[in-house]
């Protein structure tokens, strides 16, 4: 494949944070890449000046083969960006809104393009509604479509499905897969480790940092370890009893609790009878592929074990 956008060493500062610490990647065209991380990480940041719209103090960025430096506004003619925040105008209707950026683009003739996105992303019956009277699901979709009428070749989506309702987050994701049918590249961030599974490549941040970088497969084969998922009540007391008594690393999620272990056979009986002895009763217990999450937190706390 070839890359599409190229990251050296970018560095970006904001007074004395900084947001951003010498990251350097490329993705290729049409592959969904997701960069992955807490709020703080520095994904906004990075997806920012990637978009041109901040600069690093070091590094280059190339998109499209360009120095972003040198030719911003080609470029920014290339790509589509699709911030957090709602960024339309409430008091339009989704056509009015649709037709306000094609003409930001200079697309005169846009109509044919509004259908197909309105259709596209099932808005058509709510072209005359104004933006303010949409659902948060449906504001994103009118984003989103506002974004592709230029038809850029990238598209950069800043956790586009955060706050909105599952269903909503589902469409969303039919919409994407259907853009990378149609040979769009995807730069996405997400806070959701799940929504990262679903990318060609992943980025793992934290702190301004690159931790992991590759296909969510092999990332999930970095953690070298078992997956030891417990499904036990009361839950919370049996988290904190494996979290203070033993060495394991262990994660709560709802009603199960997953502990990284090196050896199931040996080290589930050790578990069992320390639990049982604390009165937890274990209704459950299997072996489970680790989760992104699962290798996101463990290499989050041997990055601070080794500060």
């Amino acid at each position: 494949m070839n890359s599409i956008i190229d990251i050296q060493n970018i560095h970006k500062s904001f007074g004395s944070v900084k947001a951003v610490k010498g990251i350097s990647f490329n993705v290729n065209k049409g592959e969904m890449f997701g960069l992955v991380g807490p709020d703080g990480a520095g994904k906004t940041t990075t997806i920012r000046m990637l978009c041109g719209l901040i600069s690093p103090n070091e590094g280059m960025l190339l998109i499209l083969d360009m120095d972003i430096s040198k030719n911003k506004k080609t470029i920014q003619k290339n790509i589509g960006y699709l911030s957090q925040k709602f960024s339309l105008y409430g008091d339009l209707t989704v056509d009015e809104n649709i037709e306000f950026f094609a003409e930001i683009h200079n697309i005169k003739d846009y109509e044919r393009r509004r259908n197909e996105l309105l259709d596209f992303t099932r808005l058509k019956e709510f072209r005359s509604r104004a933006a303010d009277k949409l659902s948060g699901g449906m504001k994103q979709k009118l984003a989103l479509a506002c974004s592709l009428i230029h038809k850029p070749r990238i598209l950069f989506l800043d956790e586009p499905t955060t706050g909105v309702d599952p269903v909503s987050r589902r469409d969303f994701w039919k919409i994407l897969s259907g853009l990378l049918k149609e040979g769009i590249t995807i730069f996405m961030s997400t806070p959701y480790l799940d929504e990262a599974e679903r990318c060609n490549r992943v980025a793992l941040m934290n702190k301004g940092e690159i931790i992991a970088l590759d296909t969510p497969g092999k990332i999930k084969d970095m953690l070298g370890k078992k997956t030891l998922e417990i499904v036990c009540s009361p839950v919370r007391k049996a988290y904190q009893i494996i979290k203070n008594q033993t060495g394991f690393e262990t994660q709560m999620f709802g009603d199960r609790i997953d502990i990284i272990v090196d050896d199931i056979d040996k080290d589930y009986p050790a578990l069992e009878k320390l639990l049982k002895e604390d009165s937890i009763e274990i209704y459950d217990n299997r072996t489970v592929t680790p989760s992104l999450e699962n290798v996101f937190i463990h290499l989050i706390r041997e990055e601070e074990k080794s500060v």
